[in-house]
């Protein structure tokens, strides 16, 4: 499937396309993702158009369950540029919804030590619904990410090598 360069939208395996609104790339780097899940998110209509236009971030957000309902804290949206006075704040709690067998799973595994809900992307489902795909994950230690990193640079370097020797260098 043809879609044009830098839309956000991407085909997937068996899957319609998504348009995905932002990333949390940094999650990935502090984090062992061990599972990942979608869920649905309850916003209101402000944050719905601001999402449209690409206003938002994951940066230092994390879920929470409380009171066997889960949450979605410091996601940041961006308040709707032509919004008026009854504009959503920018950082506030949402609702993340699963169903309560779900939860009760999660709660039992993010009781374990060291373990945590990140969110990792938030986009549009192939609906137009908004989604975001939640990972459960243990963090990492500073040697874990120097090792992935040194790991990275000498796969570059490998390729580098690779690709010189064809170019007969």
């Amino acid at each position: 499937m043809w879609t044009p360069e830098g839309s956000g939208v991407r085909a997937a395996e068996g899957h319609t396309p998504v348009k995905i609104i932002c990333t949390n790339r940094k999650a990935r780097h502090d984090y062992h993702i061990l599972e990942t899940m979608e869920t649905g998110i309850a916003l209101v209509g402000t944050e719905v158009k601001s999402l449209r236009e690409g206003g938002a971030h994951l940066k230092d957000s994390y879920a929470a369950i409380d009171r066997m309902e889960l949450y979605l804290h410091n996601a940041h949206i961006s308040p709707y540029s032509k919004g008026n006075r009854a504009n959503h704040d920018a950082t506030r709690k949402r609702k993340l919804l699963m169903h309560a067998a779900q939860i009760r799973r999660l709660m039992g595994k993010v009781q374990e030590k060291g373990f945590t809900l990140v969110p990792l992307k938030l986009y549009f489902n192939d609906a137009g619904k908004v989604k975001v795909e939640l990972g459960l994950a243990k963090g990492k230690r500073d040697i874990d990410k120097r090792r992935v990193i040194a790991e990275r640079d000498a796969e570059r370097e490998m390729r580098r090598e690779i690709k010189d020797r064809e170019k007969g260098k």
